[in-house]
């Protein structure tokens, strides 16, 4: 099943300001909030949807991205472990501080429960691990049919000595004396409007709930340790140069058991020796002997699907284009593919013998060999122009 388009689910025109996506993403949210739709499952999906729309949408990096390549350039290829249906409801609970002003009640206490299991609970910072980005290049046949990458990179893991805990043992992790494990505390003061209670991280465990009596000795208490790791991830056909794709929680990994960050993967495309890319489309420029322009003939030409033959049409000028359908790129996300465009030049020698000087001498004074080009031949430049514009 295809994912459905992050304005539509949200409910906005692609030209919506910042705030009117956040407004629309706070109806959807207290619309479908776990808390008010017990057992629900249809609305717990609506919940996830909306979430996963409004982190892309309020983001101008990912909105950009997004619409430029559409899902394709937020997830990469649906069997790549990109994206798609990755984002957890960790992911969610934490955008709450922005939406809701740090502290939303009405259902349950605040965004906590809703039977998902997981989230910031009782208002506990969710810890995140940082990204990671990395640079792949890619060469033309990688881009037409896509490619497997197998990288290693080095990247905080949990440590194993301590499992991630980053205590000695489960007897030193003990729950924070200053908030009471709720990893908040509140403070009421007094206002013309009456009396507002108002809620801040606790200073003590940072969030957490719980606070460690013994370090493990091997992390030094953070539950991280730098090693090396392998990753295997698919790119899509058709990605550009600057295009950039998230494989989710392959990157750095979060303090003591919270979210992994993303493996952030810039495309970069390698110079190919024969053609040149606009857009979809690849140009190839193709040099044919003087007589082949005159009498016509056959071509070869490369191709990342293999060689290809044309047909050089009687008295082809200097300068025609030929276009082969669909014989470019793929479009990223699905939309057919790109043209082959011939460019046409004729290679003039530089050395004749004498003989060859005396047959051409002959035909400088005939009438077939005087230009005469028509309207449209003496219209090139304007011509290059609209096919390369």
């Amino acid at each position: 099943m295809s994912k459905r388009d992050y304005y539509e689910v949200l409910g906005v025109t692609k030209g919506a300001s910042a705030e009117e996506i956040k407004k629309a993403y706070r109806k959807m949210a207290l619309k479908f909030h776990p808390d008010k739709n017990p057992g629900n499952k249809e609305a717990e999906e609506n919940f996830k949807e909306a979430a996963e729309a409004y982190d892309v949408l309020s983001n101008p990096d990912k909105k950009s991205r997004y619409d430029q390549f559409g899902h394709a350039g937020m997830n990469g290829a649906s069997s790549g472990g990109y994206g798609g249906g990755g984002f957890s409801m960790d992911d969610i609970f934490s955008q709450f501080g922005d939406i809701f002003g740090g502290h939303f009640g009405g259902f349950g206490g605040g965004f906590g429960g809703g039977g998902f299991g997981g989230g910031s609970r009782g208002g506990r910072r969710v810890n995140r691990g940082s990204d990671i980005r990395i640079r792949v290049k890619l060469d033309l046949k990688e881009v037409a049919h896509g490619a497997e990458k197998k990288i290693k990179i080095n990247k905080q893991v949990p440590c194993g000595e301590c499992d991630g805990k980053g205590a000695k043992s489960e007897a030193d992790i003990k729950t924070c004396a200053t908030c009471n494990g709720s990893g908040q505390v509140s403070r009421v003061t007094q206002t013309i409007l009456g009396r507002m209670q108002t809620a801040s991280v606790c200073p003590s465990c940072g969030g957490e709930g719980k606070t460690i009596t013994k370090p493990c000795g091997k992390c030094g208490g953070d539950g991280l340790v730098k090693e090396s790791e392998e990753i295997t991830f698919k790119i899509p056909a058709g990605v550009a140069q600057g295009m950039q794709l998230t494989v989710q929680g392959k990157g750095n990994a979060a303090k003591r058991g919270g979210i992994n960050g993303d493996l952030l993967v810039v495309i970069e495309e390698e110079e190919h020796q024969d053609f040149q890319r606009d857009g979809n489309d690849i140009i190839y420029t193709l040099f044919i002997s003087l007589t082949d322009a005159i009498l016509g003939g056959d071509a070869e030409i490369p191709h990342f699907d293999g060689k290809l033959r044309i047909k050089i049409d009687a008295g082809t000028q200097s300068g025609k284009i030929l276009r082969l359908r669909a014989k470019g790129l793929p479009d990223v996300n699905g939309y057919g593919h790109g043209d082959l465009l011939v460019y046409i030049q004729i290679w003039t020698p530089k050395k004749l013998d004498k003989q060859e000087r005396e047959m051409l001498e002959k035909f400088r004074t005939s009438e077939n060999f005087k230009p005469n080009p028509s309207k449209d031949e003496r219209n090139f430049f304007d011509r290059m122009k609209k096919i390369f514009s």
